[in-house]
């Protein structure tokens, strides 16, 4: 991890993460709490929440638009706040909005528990109520991956909320499971044998992913484009 001084948001510092080294962060982590799956298949993200972080998941009534929250204290994360529309949902969607929301505020956890102990830390991050208390960081619809609908404008850049959600993704569908899952679906292509995964292939590679991981299907789109960039697929194909 590098850090570098910060122009945007509350924080003095904005840490650095290589895409390969928090996939390895992730991977490490659900490993350390014995809940990396040995096969594909779904995370027990709630019971990481417990074991790694040592707290149960509070759910409360949040203001309309407020997923959740992290609160922050010098020893790390205090309290994960998730609100009680998503617990309350009933559906299998509503469920995992519900698994999306515990791993971002996870990712928070993991990236950026150490912002709060510097001696630089912000008293609130987003002038509400809810921040007036102690330190946390407030999550939003839009601002979670998958999650609420798109904004009608550009929103500006969190780098904050960026990073959370490449957690949530290397969390909920740890990267050498995902490669896994998907060997149906992929080709291996030119001299070099590269894996690809057609254009044809993707929208099977995402119900198989939603369904093997429990996530929902925007969630799934997400992650594998994350891996497998539509993009990549069109140069090898020149």
């Amino acid at each position: 991890m590098r850090t570098y001084r910060s122009r945007v948001g509350p924080f003095a510092e904005q840490p650095f993460y290589d895409p390969a080294e928090l996939e390895t962060i992730c991977a490490d982590e659900l490993r350390k709490v014995n809940l990396y799956p040995s096969d594909p298949s779904p995370v027990r993200i709630d019971r990481f929440v417990e074991k790694r972080f040592e707290i149960r998941p509070s759910y409360e009534d949040l203001p309309e638009g407020l997923l959740g929250f992290t609160r922050f204290g010098a020893a790390g994360v205090e309290e994960i706040v998730v609100a009680s529309s998503l617990d309350e949902g009933g559906s299998r969607p509503a469920e995992r909005r519900l698994r999306t929301t515990l791993a971002h505020e996870s990712g928070h956890g993991l990236l950026h528990a150490h912002l709060f102990v510097l001696e630089t830390r912000p008293e609130s991050l987003f002038g509400d109520g809810l921040a007036a208390d102690a330190p946390k960081i407030l999550c939003r619809e839009g601002g979670v991956s998958g999650i609420g609908d798109a904004p009608a404008k550009r929103q500006p850049y969190r780098w904050w909320e960026f990073q959370a959600n490449l957690a949530m993704g290397a969390l909920l569908l740890p990267k050498a499971l995902v490669e896994r899952a998907l060997a149906p679906f992929v080709v291996l292509q030119g001299m070099m044998g590269m894996p690809s995964l057609p254009a044809d292939h993707r929208d099977g590679a995402i119900r198989s992913l939603a369904e093997t991981f429990d996530v929902n299907p925007v969630v799934a789109r997400i992650r594998l484009e994350a891996l497998f960039p539509a993009s990549a697929d069109r140069q090898l194909t020149l």
